[in-house]
């Protein structure tokens, strides 16, 4: 299923991720795509406060992956200082994709090979000198979001 959004701002933005954490479930796994400033941490931080994680959300892109606590594992990466899916096998993050919480990977344009078939898709595209984004998941298993 494909499911496209509109929002007008950050904090729409949020909500949004809001009501997509809401319905995620262990082992899911979400392939972020945007270009820079597109506002994937941004809705991160919307999914992790519907799967109950109280830490500040912030770009992993110097750690690579941010690991948050809630009502399940939050795995947030960051693959846009590795060279390909080689470099994205060997930090081990198969024991994180397949285990009992949510991955969450940013610039995962570089990994898609790595990636199973069931990963979800989540495009953000900005609005070109606007707040606004248009947003697109692809692959989504889990109904209608209202």
């Amino acid at each position: 299923m494909s499911l496209t959004f509109h929002t007008s701002s950050a904090e729409e933005t949020i909500e949004l991720g809001k009501k997509i954490g809401s319905l995620l479930k262990k082992g899911d796994i979400i392939a972020m795509q945007g270009t820079l400033a597109a506002g994937k941490t941004t809705i991160t931080k919307g999914i992790a406060k519907a799967l109950g994680v109280n830490d500040e959300i912030t770009s992993p892109t110097f750690c690579l992956i941010s690991e948050y606590e809630g009502k399940m594992p939050l795995y947030h990466m960051d693959v846009y200082r590795l060279e390909g899916g080689e470099d994205f096998i060997n930090l081990g993050v198969e024991d994180l994709m397949y285990g009992n919480g949510v991955s969450l990977i940013e610039w995962s344009e570089k990994v898609m090979d790595e990636l199973p078939k069931k990963t979800i898709i989540l495009r953000i595209e900005p609005v070109e000198g606007t707040t606004e984004r248009n947003i697109t998941l692809e692959n989504w298993p889990h109904g209608e979001i209202n």
